[in-house]
């Protein structure tokens, strides 16, 4: 037997034992190559049970790949059980034989050769993990049924080899002094640090420390620069699960046609799952010290919220983009704080003056006696103004002088996050060592290795001449435009929902005027606004779901190369259509709704049977209000809350429950499972994608239309202080660990943040102008108020109808519904109405709609009126005004702070500076040294320096 890689055991060790392996003439090895082991001690076999260690209880478990089983063809099968103390490598077994030409792919005898041929193909795989140097241990005698499990262990030698390809930037023995901040600053942030010191998690590191390790790369050549004394210490688990992880991309298989490495061998179905493990349990009395336990008590307790997030540990525990993540995210919570303060005093303010805001006291004034035009065709009738009390005065709460205030605010707010952020982000990357990093080497994708693979084929059986084959623009011709065809069709279906709720609203608010409940008819607007917008919520969350998939089954048609494209532009595709699902909606509430509509005697109809629908008198800024907050506050509760507690667990419970089989006993299902069989109850790691993008969504809900709803950050803040716990709770102990991926930013999502950001510039610039009525009351109080106030402002807003102009059949079925017969009816409009004051009263049969138009005896009826330019023009140089000179601000923030904050910058530079003169050093010891053995030359001659280099130590690589 060739055992070349197993180097026999000396057998006059007398703590040996002689161990048979079992079914090993399965795979053509004699019973007499047995292997001898040595005898486990009562801690280490505590260990071993415990699945974080080899049988040895010495060596540890860094990674595990998992496998299907079949338990009824033990004997006669290709599996090798390696027990407690046994590390094989199926070598030399003669591939299997292949499947008889009439077998029909269905059949017991097709399914055998499959499941052989993916037995072959782990062995091959195994095989050149061995090679490179890891050790396997293999499971298959677990409580959990149909899954094989194999144990992968790094030892020191390989750990060395890929931290030096990894170039990981390791702490050595040279230690610093950090300075912080002197004088003034330093009291203040000393005062500052007592004051928070409750907030900060209860952990070491939170002590700011006055040292710090001069970070080198890792080198084999170097190895005297670090301190090596405790080797099982020097990696910690994450970074050894990373290195293998390196190693198994690596591998390939390769006595096929095709090369096969880790992603397609799982694409495939030859292996089910692959991660490393978790540190141990986190709850139980015998749950030893971990930091996975340490995170769990820490930081995915609701009862330490309001502490800081510990991101170093968890930076230590899951790598530095899932650190990042959170990072930003704790960033971005804290930024809400202040967003949130000025967002609950412009609401107060607005409560406050209320009872002084002129406009809604004349709505509210029921003496004036302001008779409206229907709100529908036929079945509506006339109403009075001071029936819309409560809208307008509700309206004012939003629509006030401190909205404008807030909107300028968010902004300067939005670009201050955004600095903020860099500066945290470079803090992050000093401490972490990761300064000079640069983007790792991505391996290509199960999905692409495969089509790589159908394509060789293919031309391989045409020419007979094998070649390397890619994918071309040509290959990706259909996909492209398969994706084009359904993002149009996916935008299309959004649309066609905000269309659907539309006439749901019209027709709803047609048949509640036609109800006898006189309580129902005086809250149709509020019945129909809170009803639509919940109908939006409920599609809003199962299109998300449906976009999400189709986003993901694009990309995977487009086939990207590696995961940073597939990710790049998954993002891409979901966020469009997220983004569109979410604000389509609010969008057509704030800038198109009541603008389509028409005027009365010629309003707009759609299927010549549904007239558009109208805002009510104080505009559709509390209408866009309504919808905001429900979406807002819905997909915050259902969708990113209850949806991420119930899912997992529903999943895992789910995987249990198809994992049991009644043959177990009940003794057996109690009995602890193996660390690796409990992670691999847990649900895999999906990507960081849906937690970014759910906060994105939730950014522009805060900066967008912030105008209109200036609670929105504080829901957010409440949100986040809730979901921060949440996405904690998930990672520790619902999620399998995942692989650490190192990163030195939050990649795509920044640019997709700044984005956001000067879109909300201009679109509350426009709800500002468009949607509310600050700039029409401005219009009226400089150029129209004879005295310079708000007084008359809702009469200079109404515009007249005469009612014998209506279209024939939408005359209202009941012109008396008010006790008087109406004549002309109003809308919100500026007109000449002096000439029709100076010859009716108020109390007339008069009857207003709001728009602005000249009255029906004008020698130009309904025609748009001089007024209506004057507002325009003076919302658009708003418009423009606030874009520039908000953007203008931002800019000056951006250039006033740097990204780089200083004492992190002279750091750097310090650090540069040590690792200069530690090399110097070095290298002025060899030459020192190399003079000396030179001048031993000169004065003994050549014997002596041969006898010198033959007692020189070699090194071991």
């Amino acid at each position: 037997m060739n055992n070349e890689l197993f180097p026999s055991v000396p057998i006059t060790d007398k703590q040996m034992n002689i161990v048979s392996i079992k079914a090993i003439e399965d795979i053509g090895y004699d019973l007499q190559d047995s292997i001898l082991l040595k005898s486990l001690t009562p801690e280490e076999n505590t260990q071993c049970r415990q699945g974080l260690f080899f049988q040895d209880g010495r060596r540890r478990v860094d990674y595990i790949l998992t496998y299907h089983i079949k338990k009824s063809s033990r004997a006669g099968g290709s599996r090798l059980r390696d027990n407690a103390f046994t590390r094989t490598l199926r070598r030399g077994r003669p591939p299997p034989p292949p499947p008889p030409a009439d077998a029909e792919r269905g059949s017991p005898d097709h399914q055998e050769h499959h499941d052989q041929d993916k037995a072959q193909r782990r062995d091959e795989f195994e095989s050149g993990l061995l090679e490179m140097g890891l050790e396997l241990e293999r499971d298959e005698e677990t409580k959990t049924p149909g899954v094989g499990f194999v144990k992968i262990h790094a030892p020191w030698n390989v750990l060395c080899r890929e931290a030096e390809f990894m170039k990981l930037k390791m702490p050595t023995k040279k230690v610093y002094e950090v300075k912080h901040s002197s004088g003034v600053m330093e009291k203040i942030n000393a005062f500052i640090s007592k004051l928070t010191d409750p907030l900060h998690p209860n952990l070491e590191e939170n002590q700011k420390q006055k040292v710090k390790h001069l970070s080198y790369p890792f080198s084999r050549e170097k190895q005297h620069l670090f301190d090596l004394s405790d080797r099982d210490s020097f990696f910690d688990s994450k970074t050894r699960g990373s290195l293998v992880c390196e190693v198994l991309k690596r591998t390939k298989c390769t006595k096929a046609k095709f090369s096969m490495g880790l992603t397609s061998l799982l694409g495939s179905g030859v292996y089910l799952a692959a991660y490393p493990l978790h540190d141990g349990d986190v709850e139980g009395e015998n749950a030893e010290p971990n930091d996975r336990k340490l995170l769990y008590e820490e930081w995915a307790s609701y009862s330490v919220f309001y502490k800081y997030q510990p991101i170093g540990l968890i930076r230590k525990y899951f790598g530095e983009k899932i650190g990042l993540y959170f990072a930003w995210l704790g960033v971005y919570t804290q930024m809400l704080i202040p967003a949130s303060l000025v967002g609950v005093f412009v609401f107060l303010y607005g409560c406050v003056t209320v009872d002084d805001d002129i406009p809604s006291m004349e709505i509210c004034d029921q003496r004036r006696n302001i008779t409206m035009c229907p709100l529908c065709d036929r079945v509506c009738s006339y109403w009075n103004l001071s029936t819309a009390c409560g809208t307008a005065r509700a309206s004012h709460l939003f629509d006030n002088p401190a909205t404008v205030f807030f909107s300028i605010f968010m902004a300067l707010w939005a670009a201050f996050f955004m600095e903020h952020w860099k500066r945290r982000q470079m803090r992050l990357n000093y401490e972490w060592d990761l300064t000079g990093f640069e983007d790792e080497e991505d391996h290509p994708r199960a999905e692409y290795e495969f089509r790589v693979m159908q394509k060789s084929l293919r031309t391989d059986h045409k020419s007979q001449k094998p070649g390397k084959e890619k994918l071309t623009c040509k290959d990706r011709f259909p996909a492209y435009m398969t994706n084009l065809i359904m993002m149009l069709l996916m935008i299309g279906v959004t649309f066609a929902i905000v269309f659907g709720v539309i006439l749901y609203r019209i027709s709803t608010k047609a048949a509640l005027a036609m109800s006898s409940n006189p309580v129902t008819r005086s809250n149709v607007r509020l019945t129909v606004k809170t009803t639509a917008a919940i109908i939006n919520l409920v599609v809003i969350l199962i299109l998300d779901e449906v976009y999400g998939a189709v986003a993901r089954w694009l990309t995977v048609l487009e086939v990207p190369k590696t995961d940073k494209s597939f990710e790049e532009r998954l993002i891409f595709k979901t966020f469009i259509l997220k983004f569109v699902n979410a604000f389509t909606p609010i969008i057509y509430i704030a800038f198109f709704r009541g603008r389509l509509g028409g005027r009365p005697g010629s309003y707009l109809y759609v299927f010549e049977s549904y007239r558009m629908e109208e805002c009510a008198h104080g505009g559709c800024l509390m209408e866009l209000c309504i919808q905001l907050s429900i979406t807002m506050l819905g997909k915050q509760l259902i969708q990113n809350n209850l949806f991420e507690i119930g899912v997992p667990k529903l999943k895992k419970l789910i995987r249990y429950i198809k994992s049991k089989r009644r043959s177990f006993q009940e003794e057996e299902r109690e009995k602890k499972l193996q660390r690796y069989e409990t992670d691999h109850f847990l649900e895999p790691f999906a990507g960081l994608t849906p937690e970014y993008m759910e906060m994105i969504i939730q950014f522009g809900f805060v900066t967008l239309f912030v105008a209109s709803f200036p609670l929105a950050p504080l829901f957010a803040l409440l949100n986040n202080i809730i979901e921060i716990r949440l996405d904690a709770k998930k990672f520790v102990g619902e999620l399998r660990r995942p692989d650490a991926a190192r990163g030195k930013d939050i990649g795509i999502w920044y640019n997709i943040l700044r984005g956001v950001a000067k879109v909300a510039v201009i679109v509350n610039a426009f709800v500002i102008s468009f949607t509310s009525d600050f700039i029409p009351r401005l219009v009226y109080q400089y150029m129209y108020s004879p005295d310079g106030s708000m007084h008359g402002f809702v009469n200079h807003t109404l515009s007249y109808f005469n009612v014998s102009h209506f279209q024939n059949g939408t005359a209202p079925v009941e012109p008396f519904h008010l006790g008087f017969r109406v004549d002309i009816c109003r809308y919100e409009v500026l007109s000449e109405r002096l000439r029709y004051l100076s010859t009716h009263t108020l109390n007339d049969i008069s009857s207003r709609y709001k728009d602005y138009r000249e009255p029906p005896w004008s020698p130009t009826p309904y025609e748009i009126s001089k007024e209506f330019w004057a507002v325009l023009a003076a919302r658009l140089a708003f418009v423009i005004v606030f874009q520039n000179v908000v953007m203008l601000m931002s800019d000056v923030v951006d250039w006033i702070i740097p990204d780089i904050p200083k004492d992190i910058s002279l750091q750097i530079h310090k650090e540069k500076i040590l690792m200069m003169d530690l090399f110097m050093k070095e290298e002025q010891g060899k030459t020192r040294r190399q003079d000396s053995v030179t001048s031993e030359e000169m004065r003994h001659g050549p014997l002596t320096r041969s006898r010198s280099i033959s007692h020189t130590p070699c090194k071991n690589y």
